[in-house]
């Protein structure tokens, strides 16, 4: 036979790229088994097929050549593409049994078999690859043996596959290149094994020379084999931290998912459900009391005299005490009720359960009212406060979709009534929400069908009782209920929506009739209200503006007021409403003086003109020396400020005599003339006998001086 020697440098590098394929190997059936779908697993599964395949087979391709024969070796190139197809094509059936969920016994079987066959396959198609003549004599025992090895490895490596997906302590890197060692070896000891079970003729040639051969064919394979499992060990690990990072990406997303639809579900400040949560558990409510026949109760919960604390104490105190009501209810309340803030200081709560009946609600509501009243201690201050309950029962009093606005006709009859009271819901009570709803439908169709019209009160000089100008009051000429006043439709738009399109339109129509004015040779001065919505308006300036513009009018015309309570509401935004209103040149008045809670500092940072003492102390100015006292107080703090006072109000000759007396600048109501429209305005002004005479504004041609 002939002489055999092996490359010692050689063998070590093939058990190096075996161990290293193992490695690979190893990490491809944590990718393909971790897969998150069947296109993504089947890709690795492909492409792992293709490295670990390549490693395995380069190993085998590299130990044939560290065998020295004193013979020229070469390989034929379709035989040894074939061993390679045999070596990918049994990583493939390994990795696609190491996918797996678990290994039965049979798979390890039927896999060790197939995977053993195929290396086998691989190796010994490899050898024949070298076409030598004459053959190789073979010694079968060890080909047996190198047979029983693969196998055996084979089995070995789907154990350890397993085995290792179980392993979640913080040596899982430590444990794979021990069992990659394993692998390593037991594959070049098959390989080996197979290639001791070879020997060669003296005469033997090789056939395949002028193929697949040369001196460098070892290191081409071995950097080529080592670059393609690297970049594949860098591909799964770029896999792992984008996988990683996707999760991590994915987390953050259910987390903020998770708490958009807890704060959408939820009032931010006192953190009970909010109405839509309300809503949704009232129709489930709903539902299982037509199942079981049972009866259910909504109560609404409305708080007496919480806007003069929030007023009188700010906002921090008004929030820490509706937090304090909120955990109140939700205490007092089952886990089977629910208890909601639907806005301001108003709370919906669901009763439910078998023993629910109107007599057992009242009760509730009556527990209720005792908890809500019971002192706080808040700041170092003790407040007390009641509540208002209205209570619905379904089926009693109202399909599902009813029964909160019939409870809220309830609470606002228990209000009626003085508060800290609950009230049962009864049908009449209903009546003056239905009116309500029906006013205010009327009221949109009235904005674009022109029922609506300004009437003009003038406003008179306290020294000469002449007049300086108008205050713009809104009018609704309704076609079957007549004039309404604005006290009823007013606060009806504000509550639902319309009062910015009113104010708009009243300041355009202002603005119209100023530009009318001054055409028939009357320059007025015009007042009209504001409300806190209009001041929240970004747009507002600019809708001012175009009015302005639009008519051609001297934005010193025009006097904005602003009730005082509305000014403190909150500060911060009316001064910076107030900033921006004076930048266009407008007048600005403190309404209502006297009614709110103003704090010295922020009024004297106003930039108001003026300031009208509220009706109520001018209504009793005749019979009570506080209300005198308070006028005289307000003349003198307003005067002080650089401030004119307006007192509205003025009925008797006694109250103008008075109110001239403590210096108010201007003085409006019936003594003098009662609101009316603008054409009999003009009619006044142009009439010989008139009353009054018109501040720096004459008829017929002379020029126009300046208003004061």
């Amino acid at each position: 036979m002939l002489l055999v020697s092996w490359n010692l440098w050689i063998v070590a590098a093939s058990v190096l790229i075996a161990t290293l394929a193992s490695y690979v190997a190893l990490d491809l059936a944590r990718r393909v088994k971790d897969a998150q779908d069947d296109g993504t697993a089947l890709a690795w599964q492909a492409g792992g097929s293709l490295a670990m395949g390549t490693g395995i087979w380069s190993m085998h391709f590299v130990g044939m050549l560290a065998l020295k024969l004193p013979i020229e070796l070469a390989y034929d190139y379709w035989t040894t593409l074939l061993s390679w197809v045999a070596a990918v094509t049994v990583s493939g059936v390994a990795l696609s049994i190491a996918a797996r969920p678990r290994l039965a016994l049979s798979h390890l079987i039927l896999g060790a078999a197939l995977m053993g066959a195929g290396i086998s396959a691989m190796h010994y198609i490899g050898m024949t690859a070298l076409q030598l003549s004459p053959g190789i004599v073979w010694n079968y025992w060890l080909v047996a043996a190198s047979v029983l090895i693969a196998v055996s490895a084979s089995a070995a490596a789907l154990l350890i596959f397993f085995w290792l997906r179980r392993q979640v302590t913080g040596h899982a890197l430590s444990w794979q290149l021990a069992a990659a060692s394993v692998m390593g070896l037991a594959i070049a000891g098959m390989h080996y094994t197979g290639m001791a079970a070879s020997n060669f003729d003296p005469s033997t040639v090789c056939l395949a020379l002028g193929e697949l051969g040369g001196t460098n064919l070892v290191q081409i394979v071995a950097i080529g084999t080592a670059v393609l499992l690297t970049l594949t060990l860098l591909t799964s690990a770029l896999d792992v931290h984008l996988r990683a990072q996707a999760k991590v990406l994915a987390e953050s997303l259910q987390t903020a998912t998770e708490e958009l639809q807890r704060i959408a579900r939820t009032d931010i400040l006192t953190g009970l459900p909010n109405r839509l949560v309300f809503e949704d558990r009232l129709q489930h409510a709903a539902a299982r009391a037509q199942r079981q026949g049972n009866e259910f109760a909504v109560l609404v919960v409305n708080l007496d005299g919480f806007k003069p604390i929030n007023d009188s104490f700010g906002h921090v105190v008004g929030d820490r005490l509706l937090r304090e009501v909120a955990t109140r209810l939700h205490q007092l309340c089952r886990s089977c009720d629910t208890v909601a803030r639907v806005g301001g200081d108003e709370f919906l709560v669901l009763l439910e359960g078998d023993t629910i009946t109107p007599v057992q609600t009242l009760l509730v509501a009556d527990r209720i009212i005792e908890a809500v009243s019971a002192p706080c201690d808040l700041l170092e201050r003790e407040l007390q406060l009641s509540c208002s309950v209205g209570i619905a029962m379904y089926p009693t009093h109202a399909n599902p979709d009813r029964l909160v606005s019939c409870a809220d006709a309830a609470m606002h009859t228990a209000k009626r009534a003085g508060g800290a009271t609950a009230v049962l819901y009864q049908e009449h009570m209903d009546v003056h929400t239905r009116e309500q709803m029906d006013l205010l439908r009327d009221l949109r169709v009235a904005l674009d069908a022109g029922q609506l019209l300004l009437h003009y009160q003038p406003k008179i000089t306290a020294d000469g009782l002449r007049i300086t100008g108008t205050e713009a009051l809104l009018r609704w000429e309704h076609p079957q209920r007549g004039l309404i006043s604005p006290g009823v439709f007013i606060p009806l738009a504000e509550r639902f929506g319309l009062i910015v399109a009113l104010g708009g339109w009243v300041i355009d129509e202002v603005c119209r009739q100023i530009s009318a004015w001054r055409d028939q040779g009357l320059r007025m001065k015009v007042a009209l209200n504001l409300s806190m919505h209009q001041l929240l308006q970004d747009s507002l300036i600019e809708r001012i503006e175009q009015a302005l513009a639009q008519h051609g009018v001297d934005a010193a015309l025009l006097t904005f007021e602003i009730t005082e309570s509305v000014a403190m509401d909150d500060v911060q935004v009316t001064l910076r409403a107030f900033e921006r209103l004076r930048a266009l040149g407008v007048q600005l008045s403190i309404d209502d003086f006297g009614t709110g809670y103003s704090s010295l500092s922020y009024l004297r940072r106003l930039p108001a003109q003026q300031l009208k003492i509220d009706r109520s102390f001018v209504a009793d100015l005749e019979s009570s020396g506080d209300a005198r006292a308070i006028v005289d107080a307000v003349v003198r703090l307003g005067h002080a400020l650089g401030l004119k006072i307006v007192a509205e109000g003025v009925e008797t000759q006694g109250q103008c005599g008075i109110l001239v007396a403590l210096g108010c600048d201007e003085l409006q109501g019936f003594l003098f003339a009662k609101p009316m429209p603008a054409a009999t305005l003009s009619r006044w002004a142009t009439s010989l006998d008139r009353p009054l005479e018109f501040t720096n504004s004459v008829y017929s041609g002379s020029t126009l001086s300046e208003l004061p």
